[in-house]
């Protein structure tokens, strides 16, 4: 599969869901892969913003290429926090103390990123912000001055046994949440369940593997 294979699966969910061509925005998740890689099997065919969830190879991509759009998908370690200076969106909002260390050092940046706050899938030992956990959460990371665009969820995994209807029904949750809080980016959906994701509401998908395969 390549870029063109993933942008044209899109714009088919989209049609299918009756949302406007365009209405969703591809996140190229480009961890493990060189700027090389990234130039020609993503950049060469669009703009498009790039998802890293390791700390160390973010700061080095974005050190060498700060022009582009660069995204923290991963897990958030207070250690990882020093290399998101050049990040637009952070995605895995999950604590307060997480936004408290962003807004700290953002102050010596000269910038803060817009964030997202990490919804949990129910399922055990994921990380994520538990449902009934999520208006408070919101209120504190909002109090420490960042911007929360809306949320994100990780769809079950197939292997635990997730069917699609249940796949579904956590992205339709996460969405139904995220208008209930007034939030608007919803960050939902890989490479093998983005349609449902598309389907529910989502406005950023995150996909790697098939752009590079």
């Amino acid at each position: 599969m390549s870029i063109h294979a993933v942008l044209a699966g899109l714009r088919d969910a989209e049609q299918a869901a009756g949302r406007p061509a365009g209405s969703v925005r591809l996140v190229a998740v480009t961890k493990g892969h060189s700027l090389e890689e990234i130039d020609a099997h993503v950049l060469a065919h669009g703009t498009f913003p790039l998802g890293e969830n390791r700390g160390q190879e973010l700061r080095d991509k974005s050190a060498e290429r700060p022009e582009l759009e660069w995204h923290f998908i991963g897990p958030l370690q207070r250690n990882k926090v020093k290399y998101l200076s050049r990040v637009t969106l952070v995605h895995t909002i999950e604590a307060a103390w997480q936004a408290e260390a962003i807004a700290q050092a953002a102050q010596g940046w000269g910038r803060a990123p817009d964030v997202l706050l990490q919804l949990h899938n129910g399922e055990a030992q994921k990380h994520g912000v538990l449902p009934a956990d999520l208006p408070g959460t919101l209120s504190a990371v909002q109090a420490t001055g960042l911007v929360v665009r809306g949320l994100m969820v990780i769809a079950p995994d197939v292997a635990t046994g997730a069917d699609q209807a249940g796949i579904l029904r956590v992205f339709q949750d996460t969405a139904d949440r995220a208008h209930d809080l007034g939030l608007a980016e919803l960050s939902m959906g890989m490479s093998a369940d983005y349609p449902l994701a598309v389907q529910a509401g989502a406005t950023l998908i995150r996909v790697g593997r098939s752009l590079f395969t």
